[in-house]
């Protein structure tokens, strides 16, 4: 009887059809990785949205980012909430805000001081030009240069203010917000373009500056035009100049520091949204249209207005380069000045 030749056996390998399946499985795992981040922009906003700010409740970066927030949470169909992280000039909550998830749901709403804080502080922990992705610019927030009339009588307009702290001696005093301010720099730099001298007196926070502003111990205030406007209407104190052409918005009749001799000088602090570096282009863009809509609305912009700041959108290339600009030139005048902050 004939027998069957013996099988032999070999170590199975895979076939050609079960390595095409791997090859399928790797490929379509890469392209939902790499498509991930664009389904989740393209779904985005699916849950709450927080707005990190990071200055204390009531200031004007918190007013315009909760007005922000009230709209971007309609539009969005999604709550935007505020989080608070006040402290050193906004240094501590804008450290902490890069450093979140870059998903689209942690958002900041940037205010001046914290383009100051790595220019004033030894130990700064960020960098303005580089560290986050600028969304939008928000709002404006018009200074002015404020006087007591009852201490300076004769003092109607900047020129004046100049012709008598020439003569003054010792030197005029004046005040701002705290040292490094937007106000204590600003008025460094006009001290130097008209050629006079006063001498600033640090107070910590704009409120105890205007209170002694208007008890007279100190004559003249760079000051935010929102903490001084109730006393100027009052007539406690009087506005001798704006620090831009807008801010006469708030201020009409009063003319600008440019239009008293100063051609160009324009010094008005702002505020703008910003998101983490590595969040998604589509999320960025997606803000951008909203906020531009959002803050073309009228009724938007009269809360802005009572509230002392006053719109001003740009897109995200336009804020950052104003950034730059900002960040170059009130860090020369710091250096160049010897202004740091304790």
């Amino acid at each position: 009887m004939q027998r069957n030749p013996a099988r032999t056996t070999t170590p199975s390998t895979p076939s050609a059809l079960s390595r095409r399946s791997a090859l399928l499985a790797c490929g379509a795992a890469l392209a939902s990785g790499l498509l991930a981040p664009a389904q989740a922009a393209g779904q985005w906003p699916e849950k709450m949205i927080k707005m990190v700010v990071a200055f204390p409740p009531g200031g004007p970066t918190d007013t315009a980012a909760r007005l922000v927030a009230q709209s971007l949470s309609e539009r969005l169909g999604q709550n935007v909430i505020i989080e608070n992280r006040a402290g050193a000039s906004g240094s501590v909550g804008t450290s902490t805000f890069i450093k979140s998830p870059a998903d689209g749901y942690t958002l900041s709403m940037f205010g001046m001081p914290a383009l100051l804080a790595p220019v004033l502080f030894k130990n700064n922990l960020y960098d303005v030009r580089k560290d986050f992705l600028p969304v939008a610019t928000v709002y404006d927030l018009p200074m002015a240069i404020i006087i007591n009339p009852r201490v300076l009588p004769d003092v109607k307009d900047l020129p004046s203010l100049i012709a008598h702290a020439k003569k003054a001696e010792p030197p005029l005093n004046f005040t701002s917000s705290g040292t490094g301010s937007f106000g204590h720099l600003s008025m460094e730099q006009l001290k130097d373009l008209g050629g006079f001298d006063m001498q600033h007196v640090a107070y910590r926070g704009s409120a105890p500056a205007v209170t002694d502003l208007i008890g007279g111990q100190i004559p003249v205030m760079f000051a935010d035009v929102v903490a001084a406007l109730p006393h100027i209407q009052a007539g406690k104190l009087r506005a001798i100049a704006v620090s831009s052409e807008q801010a006469k918005l708030l201020l009409p009749g009063v003319k600008s520091v440019a239009e008293q001799g100063f051609p160009g000088f324009d010094a008005d602090t702002w505020g703008g949204l910003i998101a983490p570096l590595g969040t998604p282009q589509a999320v960025v863009d997606r803000l951008n249209q909203e906020l531009k809509v959002a803050l073309a609305d009228p009724a938007l912009q009269k809360k802005m207005l009572a509230a002392g700041a006053i719109v001003r959108y740009q897109d995200g290339a336009t804020m950052k380069a104003r950034l730059a600009h900002d960040y170059a030139r009130w860090s020369k005048i710091a250096s160049d000045k010897g202004i740091s902050a304790q």
